[in-house]
């Protein structure tokens, strides 16, 4: 038998679908409004016409992406930094963060609370460049991965997840003669899955956006330019192209005419270059990443 809804159970759920549907399509329309002017007419998106539907269907602005000086190795350097950081980054994450949950381990506490303090700290770029440099971690790829290999929050996130993970399973694994080795390999890291991937989110969004170690560490080789340094240089140019074509009417070729007349255009494409891989990984692991995200909110 179904049972009668009230007036008000109704109108409740009428406003909560519309409230969650107008949210929607306030978070997906940024996205949306991109992915238009992308694929419109330069001229119409210049101007501002470009608004809720493409006009001028084309994809000469992806096309024209390829023209950008070392786009491509850039691509690869950052697919290459963002795969291998975050592999390593979760690794490590993931076996400190049960290491620090033993209290066999020796000095446990102080070790742990040693990393703690460590986030209270910040000395600033120029220190860090320093540091950077003393190490020999300029103009090297391995700049984009060692730094960041251990995370002291992301640390303190595992523990916290793995010490709601039942201890009679260590327990029994190592009344059985399982080391601690084997019981986080074969036991706590199925078991992580939630709170790793989470984590492997976090690292792979850093790594691929990552901006500041690329024009900071990377001024003396250009091959290894990440795919944001690049594109920023890119849109500059394209900036600077625009500014010179409102003060000098002569002087510059058809191509550089067109290239600034698409200068929005072009900044467009670029943000969607940018953003479409993260937004393509994270469904894949959507389900993992709010459990993670929920991890302690209920105990016992």
């Amino acid at each position: 038998m179904v049972e009668k809804r009230s007036i008000n159970d109704i109108i409740f759920d009428i406003l909560n679908y519309a409230f969650f549907i107008i949210f929607t399509l306030i978070c997906v329309f940024p996205f949306y409004y991109l992915f238009i002017n992308t694929i419109s007419d330069n001229g119409l998106v210049s101007k501002g016409l470009v608004n809720f539907y493409p006009r001028g269907l084309h994809i000469k602005n992806y096309i024209a992406l390829k023209d950008v000086n070392g786009l491509g190795m850039s691509f690869i350097v950052t697919l290459a930094r963002t795969v291998i950081g975050t592999i390593v980054s979760t690794v490590a994450s993931g076996f400190v963060g049960y290491l620090v949950t033993k209290k066999e381990m020796w000095h446990r506490k102080i070790f742990y609370r040693f990393m703690i303090i460590t986030m209270y700290f910040s000395a600033g770029l120029i220190p860090w460049f320093t540091t950077m440099q003393m190490l020999g971690l300029t103009n090297t790829f391995w700049a984009y991965i060692i730094p960041g290999i251990v995370s002291v929050y992301n640390i303190i996130m595992v523990k916290t997840y793995i010490e709601s993970i039942p201890a009679e399973l260590e327990e029994s694994a190592s009344i059985d003669g399982a080391s601690y080795m084997t019981i986080f390999v074969k036991i706590i890291w199925p078991l992580s899955k939630p709170i790793l991937a989470t984590i492997a989110i976090w690292c792979a969004v850093g790594h691929w956006n990552s901006f500041q170690d690329s024009l900071v560490l990377m001024s003396g080789a250009p091959k290894l330019k990440t795919l944001q340094e690049r594109l920023y240089i890119y849109l500059n140019q394209s900036s600077n192209l625009a500014a010179s074509m409102g003060t000098a009417t002569t002087g510059l070729s058809e191509t550089q005419r067109q290239q600034m007349l698409n200068t929005k255009s072009i900044q467009y494409t670029v943000a969607m270059v940018t953003a479409i891989p993260i937004l393509c990984v994270y469904p894949f692991m959507q389900k993992y990443f709010v459990k993670g995200l929920m991890l302690g909110a209920v105990k016992g």
